[in-house]
C-alpha cells in the first residue's frame, strides 16, 4: 500500500492552498487519516486527522484555518490550507490507518502508512 500526496508548492501569506493524497495497493479498508508536517530543524508534528466517519481533530495552530476531509470510495485525504502563514512552511506527510489485504484469501492486517511529503512554502 503506498500514499501519494500532492498540491504543495508556494503561496503568499493570507494564501490557500489544497492538499492531497491517495491510497493505493490492496487496501481493505481505511480507518483513521491525517496530516502532520515537519518544519525545518523541528520534530513532525500532527496537523489534523479525520475518521472515517468524518469527524475531524486539528492541532490549536491551524483550527479555524484548515479544514481536512476524506473520500472513503476513492480512499483520498485533502487538507484545504486557508490563510496560511510563514509559520505554515513544513514539509506536509500524509497518514493512513490502512487494513491490507493479504492476497489468496490470507487475511487482513493493520498497516500505519506514510506518504513521500509535499513541500510547503509560505512566504511573499
Amino acid at each position: 500500500v503506498q500514499l501519494q500526496a500532492s498540491g504543495g508548492g508556494l503561496v503568499q501569506p493570507g494564501g490557500s492552498l489544497r492538499l492531497s493524497c491517495a491510497a493505493s495497493g490492496s487496501i481493505f479498508s481505511i480507518s483513521r487519516m491525517g496530516w502532520h508536517r515537519q518544519a525545518p530543524g523541528r520534530q513532525r508534528e500532527l496537523v489534523a486527522t479525520i475518521t472515517r466517519g468524518g469527524l475531524p481533530n486539528y492541532a490549536d495552530s491551524v483550527e479555524g484555518r484548515f479544514i481536512i476531509s476524506r473520500d472513503n470510495l476513492n480512499d483520498k485525504v485533502f487538507l484545504q490550507m486557508n490563510n496560511v502563514q510563514p509559520e505554515d512552511t513544513a514539509v506536509y506527510y500524509c497518514q493512513a490507518d490502512v487494513f491490507v489485504s493479504v492476497p489468496g484469501g490470507g487475511g487482513v492486517y493493520e498497516q500505519d502508512t506514510w506518504g513521500q511529503g509535499t513541500q510547503v512554502t509560505v512566504s511573499s
